[in-house]
């Protein structure tokens, strides 16, 4: 597999003699925490703006992953239930999401994983992707890579300035986003309300015999609300400069019926609950080369999933899960002199605390009695990162980031990153190339859960270990004429140390550090800016994951996966619009086959095998009506395929919305 991908690096065009110089690029806080051009990151990083996320008509966080290079969403049923996410072939507990810069991750997951199918979109500003191994910056569970979704900020011209959306469509879904944000003085503020219901669809595979048809609905309600205030100085220019105090709170609250493969049950439905704040002080030292600030931050989960008795099944399930997590941290960035042929020298560093909690309570019903399962229990870990930034000749970038987790009552963690870039603007390329370490802590749940049924038993191991990563990666990006850029890269990880179920009796099991995984793949895009009226992103990944126990791919991770999102935006003449444009935004999007758990059209389990891939097609157009308000329509799924991304789990089948959203 090596081999291959690398011939294919080989044969792309690196250097040609009629390449013209890049764009201007974006700039990234997520990867270094500074903030650094997209360009000079030695980093695979994508971003999705407000604006991508408008036009493209994604409206949850996994609508505008699915075509992240090297991401792999997989729902398991319709909206609200569990959707995981796997970066670069890692596991779905390798990815760190965070909320402007605060961990998201659920502490009463089984495993401390994040369900990517409850997060509404109409609150956020921007989505920044980084690939690779960050747990050097970020510490636990960043093996696969972090997301960090940034809140929409304040124009800084506008006392008040009204937002709104308002749409519905098929499968009796209607969806709105109300908001106000704004500049008054020094100080900052924005408040976003956001609600979406939707009858849904029924998330079974049509292939079953005994697929009863029941649709699993989804009813959510978002209120988000943020300030700042930006304090003058307080002591000489030259010792104390401004502080900037900001504040957020947000909170989520989802219904949604649940399916269950093979036999779905009308009975079984979700309440999954979330709030998460924080306060943050940013304080600007000697002239603002050193900036330094405190963040106290909190988050809750609470799910509970109730299933009672029916026709179908005498069983019944009450169960309540809720994770918290409270944290501490001290964060600096400081600007260093230029020394010769180095330049752009900075410094960031910091310490923190953080504690998790998780409480669960399980009654299972059966014919013959019921069964509790319980787990209360709490861990804390501080931590302390250092990182470096510098420019040699102008043209190479090299970043370092060394980081120490050190939990109360199970092993530490070192972790540490080295990254390159180099600048060849003699041919508009840049080479790329770093290497790093990474972990997971083992989650409250895999260390202290019980559960039992009618067969069989599982404890927790107090005594596991992190799982640990060693992961590199090269590749090049090259501006070539007509507007195109064409990039490859290769990337290779290996895990150890992998936290796995292992039997101790017949009829009980508990988890060990016994698995071993390597991964290796390669990632290849095109983007072509033809004009203003036409641009278009294209890429593909393929990657080759081992279990390295038995020699099986990893489930649930396909060797292939491609997406294509061209852009056509012609002015329009017929519309009382200052330079309007009709936005028309195709997505192609294709998953290849992948191993999984299988399950025949009888609904019994077959074991392990080869599960098939799929292929959709999104559309969204849009089209100023006037100044401030624009008409949108999404259609989804146009060609109706049905794969199954989770085997026995299908994919919705086609729709469309109608809206308006404007700003005022």
């Amino acid at each position: 597999m090596k081999h291959r991908i690398l011939a294919l690096l080989a044969l792309a065009p690196l250097a040609p003699a009629w390449a013209q110089t890049a764009s201007i690029p974006e700039t990234i806080v997520t990867a270094t925490r500074i903030p650094t051009p997209q360009e000079r990151l030695p980093a695979a990083t994508t971003v999705i703006d407000r604006q991508t996320i408008e036009e493209r008509g994604y409206v949850t966080l996994a609508d505008a992953l699915v075509s992240v290079p090297g991401f792999n969403i997989v729902p398991s049923g319709g909206m609200g239930q569990v959707t995981s996410g796997f970066m670069r072939g890692t596991n779905s507990n390798h990815v760190l999401v965070l909320r402007d810069g605060v961990p998201m991750n659920d502490a009463s997951h089984p495993s401390g994983a994040f369900n990517f199918g409850n997060t509404l979109l109409g609150d956020i500003e921007r989505i920044e992707v980084v690939r690779g191994p960050v747990s050097a910056i970020y510490g636990t569970s960043a093996i696969g890579g972090v997301i960090n979704l940034i809140t929409r900020r304040a124009p800084a011209d506008r006392k008040a300035q009204p937002y709104g959306e308002l749409a519905g469509g098929t499968n009796y879904t209607a969806r709105g986003v109300a908001g106000v944000a704004g500049t008054i003085g020094n100080t900052d503020y924005g408040v976003t309300g956001q609600s979406l219901s939707t009858r849904g669809s029924n998330a079974e595979a049509p292939r079953f015999y005994n697929n009863q048809g029941e649709r699993d609905g989804f009813r959510t309600s978002v209120i988000t609300a943020r300030a700042g205030v930006n304090l003058g100085e307080t002591a000489p220019a030259n010792v104390l400069g401004m502080t900037r105090l900001d504040g957020l709170v947000t909170m989520r609250e989802n219904r949604f019926g649940l399916d269950n493969i093979p036999n779905d049950d009308p009975n079984y439905s979700g309440d999954d609950r979330n709030w998460m704040g924080f306060l943050r002080s940013a304080t600007e030292l000697f002239g603002g080369d050193w900036t330094t600030g405190v963040t106290l931050s909190a988050t809750e989960d609470r799910r509970r999933y109730t299933n009672w008795r029916d026709s179908l099944s005498s069983s019944t399930a009450d169960d309540l899960y809720r994770g918290r997590r409270e944290r501490l941290a001290w964060d600096n960035t400081v600007r260093l002199a230029d020394f010769g042929v180095i330049s752009a020298n900075n410094l960031v560093f910091g310490v923190g605390s953080e504690n998790e909690s998780a409480f669960t309570k399980s009654v299972l019903g059966f014919s013959f009695g019921s069964i509790s399962q319980d787990l209360d229990k709490s861990q804390r870990s501080t931590f302390a990162y250092i990182g470096t930034q510098h420019r040699l000749w102008d043209r190479l970038d090299v970043t370092t980031a060394l980081r120490q987790d050190a939990p109360d009552d199970f092993d530490s963690a070192t972790t540490w990153r080295l990254g390159g870039v180099l600048s060849l603007p003699e041919v508009a390329s840049r080479i790329i190339a770093s290497g790093g370490t990474a972990y997971r802590a083992p989650a409250l749940y895999e260390r202290y859960g019980v559960s039992a049924s009618s067969s069989s038993r599982f404890r927790g191991n107090p005594d596991l270990r992190p799982e640990n990563s060693t992961a590199w990666e090269v590749g090049f990006e090259t501006d070539l004429a007509a507007g195109f850029t064409v990039s490859a890269l290769y990337f290779e990880n290996r895990i150890r140390d992998l936290i796995a179920s292992k039997r101790t009796s017949p009829t009980s099991s508990t988890n060990e550090n016994i698995s071993r995984a390597h991964i290796q793949g390669g990632e290849f895009g095109v983007n072509w800016r033809a004009s203003d009226s036409f641009s278009a992103r294209a890429a593909w990944t393929v990657q080759e994951t081992r279990d390295e126990s038995n020699g099986a791919a990893l489930d649930r991770r396909p060797r292939n996966s491609a997406s294509l999102s061209p852009r056509i935006a012609p002015k329009v003449d017929w519309v009382d619009v200052p330079n309007a444009r009709l936005i028309i935004a195709p997505e192609f999007i294709y998953m290849g086959d992948h191993r999984d758990y299988l399950y025949l059209d009888n609904g019994k389990f077959a074991n392990q095998g080869q599960s098939d891939g799929g292929f959709v097609f999104n559309l969204t157009a849009s089209l100023p009506v006037t100044q401030h308000i624009t008409a949108f329509i999404e259609a989804r799924n146009l060609g109706n395929r049905r794969y199954e991304p989770a085997n026995g789990f299908v994919i919705p089948g086609r729709s469309a919305i109608l809206g308006l959203r404007g700003v005022f």
